[in-house]
């Protein structure tokens, strides 16, 4: 008896903090709607017609681009395994595009272009707007999406559906890149100066020490985070804004896990690197670094920021 009241007594308190929780979620909601409704001392002279064009023009609040990011990563962890596969395999053909227009640039521009730098990381942007506007299942991207839902509700099963999407997508990624790695080196269809090219670039990643990468992957995965933060703010200038962040993470040489292996991996497949070295001396690192700074550093902020206003 004295266990079946204990249990009442555990059960009807976690129902009464539930209770009071919704209570004061609601009341923070009311609040804000409260003070949305209420004109500013400048709104008092304006039509209602006038307050509405002001309204409308309002920037969206960091719990609405929460809320709004928060809903886009509740709907990819219940994605099917089969869709998360292919749509991950297409970002990770579509992310070389990237490389792909680098070594164009740099082929017609020449290694010993004055801005080859500055120029060259244009076509960085390529890729990324591509895989970004088409929906595409882009790793980097998901360490916030997913990321989000689950510091909501940190259950074992949103763990385990975000790890599912992790691990889904990234092998996706990898292989989607090593597929266009493979067409590139072997399938004859790059001319020669363009492949040549794309060689110079993907040995300058290959200089950089485990150290390096993992280093330089952390600033990449925080601007990939912040850059998906602003997408729903950025009110028909999204490829400006992705163009913006891609480009300085090219420009400031730093390292992204998926576009990067598209690069490692036409190394192994040229014969100058062997497929151990590759993993574990530039995507793994590289993978932590970009973990860490989407996740450790963004996501964490970013859900800090609202924590108390839901």
């Amino acid at each position: 008896m004295r266990d079946g009241e204990v249990d009442r007594n555990t059960s009807s308190k976690k129902k009464a903090e539930e209770v009071a929780e919704e209570q004061e979620t609601r009341a923070k909601a009311q609040d804000r709607e409260s003070r949305e409704q209420t004109p500013t001392q400048s709104e008092k002279s304006l039509t209602q017609k006038e307050r509405n064009t002001v309204s409308e023009h309002g920037n969206l609040s960091p719990l609405t681009v929460y809320s709004i990011i928060l809903r886009e990563g509740e709907d990819e962890l219940r994605r099917p395994k089969i869709s998360l596969w292919w749509s991950g395999v297409a970002a990770g053909v579509g992310i070389s595009t990237s490389v792909l227009v680098e070594g164009i640039i740099r082929s017609n521009l020449g290694s010993d272009h004055p801005y080859l730098t500055l120029i060259e990381s244009l076509g960085y942007s390529f890729g990324f707007v591509l895989v970004i506007l088409c929906r595409l299942q882009l790793f980097t991207e998901n360490t916030i999406t997913v990321v989000l839902p689950v510091l909501a509700d940190p259950t074992r099963n949103r763990f385990f559906c975000a790890a599912r999407l992790w691990g889904i997508v990234l092998a996706a990624n990898l292989c989607g890149t090593f597929l266009t790695a493979a067409i590139g080196v072997h399938g004859g269809i790059l001319p020669s100066e363009t492949l040549a090219a794309i060689m110079e670039i993907s040995r300058h990643l290959a200089e950089l020490t485990p150290v390096e990468t993992f280093l330089r992957g952390i600033p990449s995965g925080f601007f990939i985070a912040a850059m998906v933060w602003m997408l729903p703010s950025a009110k028909r200038s999204e490829v400006l804004v992705i163009v913006m962040f891609t480009w300085l993470i090219a420009a400031g040489d730093f390292t992204h896990v998926i576009a990067g292996s598209n690069e490692i991996f036409t190394l192994v497949l040229n014969g100058e690197m062997n497929i151990f070295t590759a993993l574990n001396y530039h995507i793994f690192p590289v993978l932590l670094g970009n973990i860490l700074g989407g996740t450790g550093l963004f996501a964490m902020l970013a859900y800090g920021q609202v924590h108390e206003e839901m």
